[in-house]
């Protein structure tokens, strides 16, 4: 009988164990902070890059006016030396990703890396005179538009409809 009761002691040992486990997990889960909501994105000022653009840019660069404030820039930036690239991001009134894209580099490639893999779709949009072929199926959905020597692309995880008020907003302009 002396073996039985060494073998209680053990599964008694092991429970109370696990209960003091399960005690000081909730504790620390109680204690400690933890945010669940995410992090509060920095506003950028994009005036400067966006005159250097237009001045250094072959293309009408676009930009948004008019949008109210709780479209929320958070990035921005040109580059002449890969395909004249210009990039303004903002956070829409949603919390969802809007990007501006433009670019002279080859019209299919730079699609695909603006939209992240996405795929001409047969919708069209009229916006300010202007013709936007739809891209869905990648990790953003783009409006696309073509001019002559530049391509604009508005993409991101936003809505159709987002995407939209953006493409309205944007003004094309060179200084």
């Amino acid at each position: 009988m002396a073996g039985s009761n060494g073998k209680q002691k053990s599964v008694r040992s092991m429970i109370l164990s696990l209960g003091v486990i399960v005690i000081a997990a909730a504790s620390v889960y109680l204690f400690i902070p933890h945010d669940d909501h995410a992090p509060d994105i920095k506003r950028v000022d994009y005036r400067v890059e966006l005159l250097t653009a237009r001045r250094a840019a072959p293309y009408p660069v676009a930009a948004p006016e008019g949008l109210p404030e709780t479209w929320k820039p958070t990035s921005v930036r040109y580059r002449a030396d890969q395909d004249n690239r210009w990039h303004l991001g903002f956070q829409d009134p949603e919390g969802q990703y809007v990007a501006i894209e433009q670019s002279t580099q080859k019209r299919k490639d730079f699609i695909d890396d603006a939209s992240q893999g996405g795929h001409a779709t047969e919708v069209t949009q009229e916006i300010d005179g202007r013709t936007w072929t739809r891209y869905t199926g990648g990790r953003y959905d783009a409006l696309v538009l073509e001019a002559k020597g530049s391509t604009t692309v508005v993409a991101g995880t936003a809505s159709f409809g987002q995407l939209t008020k953006m493409a309205q907003a944007l003004e094309l302009k060179k200084s």
